[in-house]
């Protein structure tokens, strides 16, 4: 039950990264940095009782920084925003004026622009040593940043459970009406050896995804999972039966009602015994099995390529703010944006 502070002595725009550990008694362990509040690990045992590490990353905060990691960027283990996946043309209205947000993915916007949240250096407002070890990061991102309107407030919460529970509570208000579409992107592999993730046996409770157009960008269209390669209601291998080129990169409407806290995805690797369970008060999640990977120099040296993850990204439906059949990504002064999302990790019995 402990939550440390550690000076890296790096800085990023004249603020220091910190480090942030939170263990519980059972030995699991998470750190966190403050830049991009990004999850560098979270250490686990497995079935044999071994401690393992189920996220992607770095050894230290400078593989994140580093020029080759930025130039094929993958948002290792980054909280996303401040809109999530992507925005049609970078454009969107609000009461009635335009707005042209960049165009960082062909002529989209991807993950909040050329430098979203997941960039920047958050401050430490609250460190909890108590029975569940928590950390809570703040930033203020000022009205125009990344070219979306408002001045917007944002507190992240990581709490470490005795239950093995990593549990992430965002909240955020305005100013000024403005689009929010916060997630965070860990890149998971369950397997002892860090394999592909083609042989994770994963679940989800979705009866519908959401088409996209060649750019992964999601239409409005609804297609039911039932018959196709998108269906995971009952849990298969990843692998099986699907697009051995492209992997998975799509957008699943959850089976539930809005804002309620359920269960999204588990997912679990045979030969370490884990299982990942992901709750979330979110309407979608995204899958993706991380095609486009290609990172070198990871933990301990390792080459992380195509499908040596996958990621759940719980969210709104990326485009929402376009298509006013959707649940709002709309913020109003009056109101306060809240979500959580749980990774709960739990040995296969």
């Amino acid at each position: 039950m402990k939550a440390n502070q550690i000076h890296t002595g790096t800085f990023v725009n004249e603020k220091e990264v910190i480090a942030v550990e939170l263990t519980n008694t059972k030995g699991t362990f998470v750190k966190l940095f403050n830049y991009g509040t990004i999850i560098n690990q979270f250490v686990v045992k497995n079935a044999d009782g071994e401690q393992q590490d189920i996220v992607l990353g770095f050894d230290d905060i400078e593989g994140y920084l580093s020029e080759d990691y930025l130039t094929n960027y993958p948002y290792f283990g980054a909280v996303i925003g401040r809109y999530a996946n992507r925005i049609k043309n970078g454009e969107f209205t609000v009461d009635g004026i335009s707005y042209q947000v960049a165009q960082n993915n062909g002529n989209d916007c991807l993950h909040g622009g050329i430098e979203g949240l997941d960039r920047k250096v958050w401050d430490i407002i609250g460190l909890n040593d108590g029975v569940n070890p928590s950390v809570t990061f703040q930033y203020f991102s000022l009205d125009g940043e990344e070219g979306f309107p408002g001045d917007l407030a944002i507190q992240l919460t990581f709490t470490l459970t005795e239950n093995d529970e990593l549990i992430l509570t965002y909240q955020a208000d305005t100013d000024e009406a403005t689009p929010i579409n916060l997630t965070h992107h860990s890149y998971f592999n369950l397997s002892k050896k860090g394999e592909s993730v083609q042989s994770h046996h994963h679940q989800m409770n979705a009866s519908k995804w959401l088409a996209q157009d060649d750019n992964y960008v999601v239409t409005g269209e609804l297609l039911p999972v039932e018959g196709s390669l998108h269906d995971f209601t009952k849990g298969k291998l990843i692998a099986e039966g699907w697009d051995s080129e492209n992997g998975y990169d799509q957008t699943y409407l959850l089976d539930k009602n809005y804002g309620d806290l359920t269960l999204a995805s588990r997912t679990q690797a045979e030969d370490s015994g884990l299982v990942l369970s992901i709750y979330t008060t979110e309407p979608v999640a995204h899958f993706y099995t991380a095609k486009y990977l290609d990172v070198k120099n990871g933990k301990g040296g390792k080459h992380y390529g195509s499908f040596d993850a996958f990621c759940v990204e719980t969210q709104h439906a990326p485009n929402s703010i376009n298509i006013p059949s959707f649940p709002s990504t709309l913020l109003q002064p009056e109101e306060l944006y809240q979500q959580t999302t749980i990774y709960k990790v739990e040995v296969k019995k």
